[in-house]
Formats: structure tokens, C-alpha cells, sequence
């Protein structure tokens, strides 16, 4: 497995390889920092160029998920390394806790320690679901969410995609949130949010207005 990203949330991923005994031909990739060692930890091989990462696809596996928060730069980094050759794959914690009954989960997902994902629920592409989430009964996050570590979603929401729902966030039962929105840290959501907006607050209140994404 290739994890994109070699600082930050990649050391994270890290951690869920390490609990399911799955170290074998794990490197990272980072082409960005200077200067910056030739292995993670004095043990994984950090990869520097695209061409690199093909090579690996091709000869030890195809595999590759992204250690990066950011939504969009989540996106953006799937649709590169798909191109050359890689699997978007995701990568789920043996200590979440996933419940049995029509929950889907789709590729390049990372869901972290401590999450609790009930049933009926529908994970889109490329999420992170960070340490402690919850996401209630009959619920649907769309692609590339990042939930922040502790964040309580209720049952029957809808979370927009490329939405960031910061640490310790409560969405109330049957809110919806558009895409690409911005959930404060703290913040508590009672009732529906528009797209391309940054809300905070106990309620939530929009704060202000984001540029709408070119996807």
C-alpha cells in the first residue's frame, strides 16, 4: 500500500496498517517537502516523484490511499495516482465499530479508532472519518467529507460533499448540509445548511460565504 502524504494525518493511517498487522510494502509519498528524509521512522521508504509512485503500482502493488485532510486535496491527489496506475483503496480500523445491516462504504475512505457507524448508512468516496466520529442510523455522507476527530452526526442527515466538519461538531437528527461547507469546531447544527458557507456557533449560524469549487 501507498499512503500519499508522509507528515501529519499519513502517520495516522500509519497506525490503522500497524493494528491489522499490515506492514509489509507500505511506503509513503511526498513530493513537496525539501530536504525531507528517504524513510518514515527509519523503516518506510518515502517515494518522491510520480514516476516512483508508477513504478510501485506496476511491480509491488496497486494499491494507495491518501494521508491528507483536506477535501479537495484529497480529491485532487485521488484522481493523480488513479491516473498512474492506482487503486484508490480504503483503510478501516479493526477498533471502529461498523454495524452489520446496508451500510456501504466506497473506496479511499479512512475511518479511524474509536468511530461508530450504525446501520443504513452511506459513506462516499475518499472520506476520513477521524478518531471517536459517530454517525447515526440512515445517514449519507457524500464524497470526500472530513469529519474532524469526536464529531456526533445523528441519524437521518445528509452531509454534502467536500464538506469539513470540525473537532467535537454535533449535526442534530434529519439536517441536511450542503457541499462545501465549513462546520466550526464546537459548533452544534439545528437545522439545514446551504452550500459554499463556513458556519459556527451554538446553534450553528453562517459566518460567511465560500467560493463555490470548480470540480
Amino acid at each position: 500500500m501507498l499512503i500519499v502524504g508522509a507528515k501529519g494525518f499519513a502517520k495516522e493511517v500509519l497506525e490503522i496498517f500497524h493494528q491489522n498487522n499490515e506492514l509489509e510494502n507500505i511506503v509513503f509519498f511526498d513530493d513537496v517537502t525539501l530536504n525531507i528524509d528517504s524513510k518514515l521512522f527509519n523503516q518506510f521508504i518515502i517515494l518522491k516523484t510520480i514516476d516512483d509512485a508508477a513504478h510501485y503500482f506496476k511491480t509491488v502493488s496497486p494499491q494507495f490511499t491518501v494521508g491528507i485532510g483536506n477535501p479537495w486535496i484529497r480529491k485532487l491527489m485521488a484522481d493523480k495516482f488513479i491516473k498512474v496506475g492506482g487503486i484508490f483503496t480504503s483503510t478501516i480500523s479493526p477498533y471502529a465499530h461498523i454495524g452489520r445491516y446496508n451500510n456501504h462504504i466506497s473506496e479511499g475512505c479512512n475511518i479511524m479508532t474509536g468511530t461508530v457507524i450504525t446501520n443504513d448508512i452511506t459513506i462516499g468516496k475518499g472520506c476520513l472519518i477521524n478518531l471517536n466520529c459517530t454517525i447515526g442510523h440512515d445517514s449519507i455522507v457524500d464524497h470526500f467529507v472530513e469529519l474532524s476527530p469526536s464529531v456526533n452526526i445523528s441519524g437521518n442527515c445528509k452531509i454534502g460533499a467536500f464538506t469539513n466538519i470540525g473537532t467535537g461538531a454535533i449535526i442534530l437528527p434529519k439536517v441536511k448540509i450542503g457541499m462545501n461547507v465549513i462546520v466550526a469546531a464546537g459548533a452544534v447544527v439545528t437545522k439545514d445548511v446551504q452550500d459554499n458557507c463556513m458556519v459556527a456557533g451554538i446553534p450553528a449560524v453562517v459566518k460567511k460565504e465560500l467560493a463555490k469549487l470548480e470540480i
